[in-house]
């Protein structure tokens, strides 16, 4: 089976974006990582409901507690920081799917939100979709 890819029918403008995120705690992403990350199969991307730097020990207890809960290994080539994130529409999915925006060019005509982002490579048991299925996914986590 192949995956195809997901397409955009259009990006949430920032007052969609706003409205969207309203009580957004967080958003998990699991995407397959590029072949030659054989002992990191997993693409992570932890989008955090922020637009505040995270000192480096809150970020290392909010990491611990994503790979405890979510039966993940030892991340490599992680990177956390403040990102603009876009968020693309589809026909195909129940949620706006979350997007790093790293390209200039996107940063430019994509409309995006300011969030705190831990991407990172893992492996899991939990995640057979991007693992096998090279599937990717995401989730949302809403305040109680």
């Amino acid at each position: 089976m192949e995956a195809k890819a997901i397409k955009t029918q259009h990006y949430l403008t920032p007052q969609e974006i706003q409205k969207h995120l309203e009580k957004v705690e967080y958003i998990i992403m699991a995407a397959p990582a590029p072949e030659h990350f054989k002992n990191t199969p997993i693409h992570f991307t932890i989008f955090l409901n922020t637009q505040e730097p995270l000192p480096n020990e809150i970020q290392k207890a909010v990491l611990d507690k994503f790979l405890q809960e979510n039966s993940i290994g030892t991340p490599a080539e992680l990177m956390s920081q403040l990102m603009p994130v876009g968020f693309a529409v589809s026909k195909e999915q129940e949620t706006a799917m979350p997007m790093l925006l790293v390209k200039p060019e996107d940063q430019r005509t994509i409309p995006y939100a300011v969030m705190f982002v831990m991407d990172f490579l893992a492996d899991s048991d939990n995640f057979e979709e991007a693992k096998e299925k090279q599937l990717t996914g995401w989730s949302y986590s809403y305040e109680s």
